[in-house]
């Protein structure tokens, strides 16, 4: 479930688009640079032959360095394109210098029988020797062909010890619930919230679990086989860490909507490791309210303990409420105010379809500046406290918008501007879907208080 698998439609847009030249679609696939010549599907360890031009996540021992693209007449000519990508050299170079001392002796902490392991796997392994148990929850709305292809990759995972709670959210029929019972049985948990709205959904599925860690992924997404590998090894690395968000990559580029949304940035949060905490703030000038550049909820872990004491998430965010989303930005921005620490992992990689039409992207860029206004206005309310702190920051971050907008101004790029102008007509409105998402969401509350008497 996700922008466009909203309930409450984005006001409509007049918006015109520059007519752009018919776009050829191209193939995504998942390449890792010590497996030469293999290449796979996101989300799955088929192998696959591709030729033509693709967009290759690459890896090295399965750490993302960067998205690159490539031609080649013979998967052999385009493995070496990608592999001979100028711009991934530097982080090739020093992934490798970092896994160096290591590449001739073994690592002391492992059995002597087994061979040793690099750096930059010693982490995941160790986790893997103690792995919290996690829940991940999924909530979907009408979807059951994405969640099913979603459910597939999250029992593919490497991670020994985890439970998927499907949360149905506002269906109109009962097909994601025969797909859960009939093609999973007891490996995957199914439930129901009647009630639209995201962030109620997730709350649906927190009452539920049962883990040390709860995850978070959308229906529309497919899952890396380390993803909860690499989430649990990053809240390892230290207590204070409340949240883990990691990298969302396409799973698909096959139309000119999702090529322009990938093209507008994306979900791209880059392929370096980083957290953020109030004691150690970063340069940002308007940090911590660009939480935005935290994460995002289509991949978002938390220690169950501190979602839980923070009473999940805020129902009226999220897709599928007038605040049109909002719920994952206002939950990073709670947990830094809460003393935490808040962490990116890139290895933790999600592979997310865009939507494939004009209308939807529209909407979607119109519901990411709605929900940004919404998590602001929900910030100011769940926290007041922060207010003279938002206000000192408010002229640089309206001049960050009117930037952004009139920067997008290349050839070609038209999609761009007018979506950087749909996402400052919803961060307009953002505070009053935010508004009209907490009247419907008391109103849901009395509603269920009257039919329990």
């Amino acid at each position: 479930m996700s922008a466009t698998g909203r309930l409450f439609p984005a006001p409509r847009s007049n918006a015109s688009v520059p007519v752009a030249p018919p776009y050829s679609p191209v193939r995504v696939v998942d390449i890792d640079l010590a497996e030469p010549g293999e290449f796979h599907p996101p989300g799955s360890r088929e192998q696959i032959r591709p030729e033509g031009r693709v967009l290759a996540l690459v890896r090295l021992h399965g750490h993302p360095l960067g998205m690159v693209s490539g031609t080649g007449t013979s998967p052999a000519e385009l493995w070496r394109s990608l592999a001979n990508a100028r711009e991934l050299t530097t982080a090739v170079a020093a992934h490798l210098a970092a896994d160096r001392p290591s590449t001739s002796s073994r690592v002391s902490s492992r059995p002597w029988h087994e061979t040793a392991v690099l750096p930059c796997q010693a982490a995941g392994l160790r986790v893997l020797d103690e792995a919290p148990y996690i829940s991940v929850i999924v909530a979907t709305h009408d979807r059951p062909q994405l969640l099913r292809q979603c459910l597939d990759s999250l029992l593919l995972m490497e991670y020994p010890w985890f439970e998927v709670i499907v949360v149905d959210n506002a269906p109109t029929d009962a097909s994601a619930e025969h797909l859960v019972q009939e093609a999973y049985g007891r490996r995957v948990r199914y439930v129901r919230e009647p009630v639209a709205g995201l962030a109620r959904a997730h709350n649906r599925g927190l009452a539920l679990a049962r883990g040390r860690i709860a995850a978070f992924t959308d229906d529309d997404t497919l899952v890396d086989a380390r993803w909860l590998t690499e989430l649990a090894a990053a809240f390892s690395l230290d207590r204070r860490i409340g949240c883990v968000t990691g990298l969302i990559v396409p799973a698909e580029l096959r139309t000119g909507a999702q090529a322009a949304l990938e093209r507008h940035g994306g979900f791209a949060k880059g392929y370096t490791p980083r957290t953020w905490s109030l004691q150690d703030p970063p340069a940002d000038p308007l940090f911590p309210f660009t939480a935005g550049r935290f994460g995002s909820g289509t991949n978002m872990a938390f220690r169950m303990d501190m979602l839980r004491a923070l009473g999940g998430f805020d129902p009226a965010t999220g897709t599928g409420t007038p605040a049109h989303g909002g719920d994952d930005l206002l939950t990073f921005f709670r947990v830094l105010v809460g003393g935490r620490t808040l962490a990116y992992q890139p290895g933790a990689i999600v592979w997310h379809r865009h939507r494939r039409t004009e209308d939807a992207l529209k909407a979607q860029a119109f519901g990411y500046g709605a929900g940004l206004g919404a998590y602001l206005t929900g910030a100011l309310a769940r926290e007041p406290q922060m207010l003279p702190a938002l206000l000192r920051r408010l002229p640089g971050g309206i001049r960050y918008a009117a930037a952004k907008a009139r920067g997008r101004t290349e050839p070609g790029d038209g999609w761009s501007r007018q979506l950087a102008l749909l996402e400052i007509r919803g961060l307009l409105y953002g505070p009053l879907g935010y508004l009209r998402g907490r009247w419907l969401s008391r109103a849901a509350a009395t509603a269920a208080t009257e039919t329990e008497k």
